[in-house]
């Protein structure tokens, strides 16, 4: 079964805040996906990071995953709104969160699956539902133990998301992104 890599929108803003979309990329390799809630998070969102729509463009996460049915499109709802706290007043609010958690947790192609995240109320929640989840600093972290970039780069890279206000957990030094 192949374990497919789900970001969400803060995964994806953090990398195209820092021009390096293209390091997710190769992180990915070939195995990233995402919801339909996601994408559309993603096409708002590039009115102010305009390299979020070479994602869409380029095909890297394939394209959107729709949850059609009405029986799973009320579970996703339901998710949003008794854990994520959406409202009826905002009806896309935590739907990608719902969406993703949803097809790892319910549709066996995804079961192995991870949901990469910085929104830590949403990995937490994800964490005690099974799903195995990481940060940007835990995909930087492989992208330096694979040789894809060196630590210092990386570190430097994070600490650019970070002075772009991206909240995300930040390594104490180089060495940390090491493995």
């Amino acid at each position: 079964m192949t374990t497919y890599l789900f970001p969400d929108n803060t995964v994806l803003c953090n990398f195209a805040c820092v021009d390096s979309l293209g390091l997710l990329r190769t992180i990915l390799n070939g195995r990233g996906r995402w919801t339909s809630a996601v994408s559309y998070e993603a096409s708002r969102s590039a009115q102010f990071m305009p390299a979020l729509v070479s994602i869409a463009t380029d095909g890297w996460l394939g394209e959107p995953i729709e949850i059609t049915s009405d029986p799973d499109i009320r579970r996703v709802n339901q998710v949003r709104r008794a854990v994520f706290g959406g409202t009826d007043e905002e009806p896309l609010k935590h739907l990608g969160e719902a969406e993703t958690c949803f097809l790892i947790k319910e549709q066996a192609e995804f079961a192995e699956s991870w949901w990469l995240s910085d929104d830590q109320e949403a990995v937490r929640y994800a964490q005690f539902q099974h799903i195995t989840t990481r940060e940007t600093i835990d995909l930087m972290t492989i992208a330096v133990v694979n040789g894809d970039i060196a630590a210092q780069k990386a570190y430097n890279l994070m600490l650019a998301m970070a002075d772009n206000d991206r909240g995300l957990r930040l390594p104490s030094s180089p060495r940390d992104l090491e493995g």
